[in-house]
């Protein structure tokens, strides 16, 4: 019988380098696992099935011959994970959420290039909202991703199918992006760790910088650890890329105790001219947060960066950014009018506005960073409400939508503007038994002090140890 569950990212790395068991047994499993949940759950958008089962075959040959040993140069060599549909896998095609025929891609994106290097086997890729736009994955081109939490819900969006496959336990770690809180956002939807990294840590590479430099690839994991490997399995430059951090060691930020921090409790939303307002139980778990992370021995005090302005520097990106994306659908007349009216607007902001916004990335960085001379990491609500339900959002028209997601959302979005990193941690679950996030965001390649802290949090809360009670159970496997 198949496992009804994946095992973390690092568990299955370990059992399959101590010969626990195979490549071929857990792709097998894990495409039982799909074919289980997919009617109730919808994550994916392409299933590698035979692809997926030669490639276990031959990283199973090649463990046999003594490649492979845990640790070395192919850390994942034999573990299936899954890819949000906007990275390209070499014979698939990269639909990004939209309908349409389109063709398949000849060659891995470098962060998929840097997976299977690592030895990964790409089972499937997951799905996302038309060009990564909103915080819900639905969609004309594939129907409803669900949360596992609740099938009735939203698990987020834009790396939903990401999101949904890793809480169901259907592959143990995923690749999405975050171009305005798209790793964050499921993450904190799903009670999972999500991880935006440093603009340029992870390649973007076909294209040099992505949405303008405001979007990011990231991890997601049920645990710090297999997030933290996860990301540093994909990090690394291709030569094209405008962004190349300099490395960092995830994975051993993961086993590193932070030291005692100080840390600015934020719960002021950035100005958006929109209506918002923090739900009571969200506040509630995330003050929850900063007491346990005081009760850590952390000096832990309510403080804001100053936004200022910031959405001015934003829109201008994300705008052009879909209309940039927009040249690769084969047919942009079967797309959502909310699309092309996003892509009407970004070529309209695409260049003085544009040019606007990319310099004045520089000042906010002073005026957002000056709060990192007082404290090393700021703690936020990753969202201002729990997941909506299936829906709620996706029927809208454009201004409507837009204001529904800033509601929700309002967040997340000014660290891509910076392009710094974030990491959302769970923060517990509402009444009804919907997950909601916190996010631990800090400075420049702050990624070790806020992956350290969130394992230390993750040692206290041990949030991995629960599961959505709905999940279907896997049929046989082949």
């Amino acid at each position: 019988m198949a496992s009804d569950r994946a095992a973390g990212l690092a568990a299955t790395a370990r059992a399959l380098a101590e010969g626990d068991v195979s490549s071929r047994v857990l792709v097998e499993e894990a495409l039982a696992r799909i074919d289980a949940t997919q009617p109730a759950l919808n994550a994916f958008r392409t299933v590698r099935g035979e692809a997926a089962l030669a490639e276990a075959d031959a990283a199973d040959r090649e463990r046999a011959a003594g490649e492979g040993a845990s640790g070395g140069s192919r850390p994942l060599l034999g573990v299936p994970l899954a890819v949000k549909d906007d990275m390209d896998v070499a014979g698939e095609p990269t639909a990004f959420g939209c309908p349409g025929d389109f063709p398949p891609k000849t060659e891995d994106a470098e962060a998929v290039r840097r997976l299977r290097a690592a030895g990964a086997i790409v089972i499937g890729k997951t799905n996302t909202c038309e060009l990564g736009q909103w915080p819900f994955t639905e969609g004309p081109a594939f129907g409803d991703t669900r949360n596992p939490w609740n099938h009735g819900h939203t698990p987020g969006g834009s790396s939903g199918g990401s999101a949904a496959a890793v809480a169901a336990g259907i592959v143990p770690a995923a690749l999405g992006s975050d171009g305005a809180g798209s790793i964050r956002i499921p993450a904190a939807w799903t009670h999972l760790v999500g991880i935006k990294p440093q603009r340029g840590r992870i390649s973007t590479w076909p294209w040099a910088e992505s949405f303008h430099g405001i979007t990011v690839n990231g991890t997601l994991g049920r645990t710090v650890e297999d997030a933290a490997l996860l990301l540093d399995a994909a990090s690394g430059p291709h030569d094209g890329d405008l962004h190349c951090p300099p490395r960092i060691g995830a994975a051993q930020a993961a086993r590193d105790e932070p030291g005692k921090l100080r840390i600015a409790l934020s719960l002021r939303m950035p100005f958006t001219a929109t209506p918002k307002r923090l739900d009571p139980v969200v506040r509630a778990r995330v003050v929850a947060l900063a007491e346990r992370l005081a009760a850590l021995g952390h000096d832990v005090e309510e403080a804001d960066p100053r936004y200022g302005q910031i959405g001015l520097a934003f829109v201008p990106r994300a705008t052009a950014g879909v209309a940039d994306r927009l040249r690769d659908v084969p047919d942009p007349a079967l797309l959502d009018p909310r699309t092309r009216e996003s892509a009407r607007m970004g070529r309209v902001l695409g260049g003085a506005p544009l040019r606007l916004a990319r310099r004045a990335e520089a000042s906010l960085q002073r005026r957002v960073g000056a709060v990192f001379d007082t404290y090393d990491v700021v703690l936020a609500p990753t969202t201002a409400t729990p997941p909506p339900r299936i829906g709620a959002m996706a029927s809208l028209g454009g201004w409507r939508t837009d204001r529904a997601m800033i509601a929700a959302c309002p967040y997340a979005w000014p660290w891509n503007v910076l392009g710094w990193p974030g990491v959302n941690v769970p923060a517990g679950f509402t009444g009804d038994g919907l997950p909601v996030g916190a996010q631990l965001l800090g400075p420049a390649n702050s990624e070790p002090q806020l992956i350290s802290l969130a394992a230390q949090l993750e040692s206290d809360q041990r949030w991995f140890e629960k599961w959505p009670e709905n999940l279907q159970e896997s049929r046989t496997g082949a």
